[in-house]
């Protein structure tokens, strides 16, 4: 992928090398080609211009921002990305349930459910993603896709995402920042 100046200038801003893992840098060294989970920096920095108090937000508020510069939030995330939909209703017992932010990534031939939460990471979480996963992946995923991707923004990391052994739950922190 050749990038323009302008973009170039915006990742060396963003210090986007500097937020890939490791293990990101290694495959990106080694001309390696990187999976879903390399390619998502750490944190994702999301733009508060219209946010007043920049240190409390409410999940409403996130996604909002998100949503409104969803092409800024998936050149974030890497290539391949395209938005279905935010708020994506699913029944489940009954009862209606909503996904945050539904993506494809046409890269990757897969569904990514994105879950936003505004506090640490909490075991529930792990949980609820899992679920809206396996849903996707049994009502929208056809036999020529890979399996749902979940990534989950979290205002903090903590350890229960060392027990997370889910290698298709990507968890990331986020940053309120006025200069992406």
């Amino acid at each position: 992928m050749k990038l323009s100046y302008r973009q170039l200038r915006k990742k060396i801003k963003s210090r986007e090398y500097e937020r890939l893992s490791e293990e990101a840098k290694n495959k990106l060294i080694s001309n390696e080609s990187l999976d879903i989970k390399d390619s998502i920096p750490e944190p994702i920095l999301i733009p508060i211009f219209t946010i007043q108090n920049k240190t409390e937000i409410k999940e409403k508020q996130l996604q909002s921002i998100i949503v409104e510069n969803i092409s800024n939030f998936m050149k974030q995330l890497g290539d391949g990305y395209s938005f279905i939909d935010k708020e994506y209703k699913i029944k489940i017992n009954n009862q209606y349930n909503f996904i945050d932010i539904l993506l494809f990534n046409i890269k990757f031939n897969c569904y990514v459910v994105v879950e936003l939460k505004v506090t640490e990471l909490k075991k529930e979480y792990l949980g609820q993603i899992k679920i809206y996963m396996n849903y996707i992946d049994e009502h929208l995923k056809t036999n020529s896709q890979n399996k749902t991707i979940g990534i989950l923004l979290v205002k903090e990391n903590n350890e229960y995402s060392l027990y997370s052994s889910n290698g298709n739950i990507i968890i990331r922190d986020f940053k309120l920042n006025k200069n992406v």
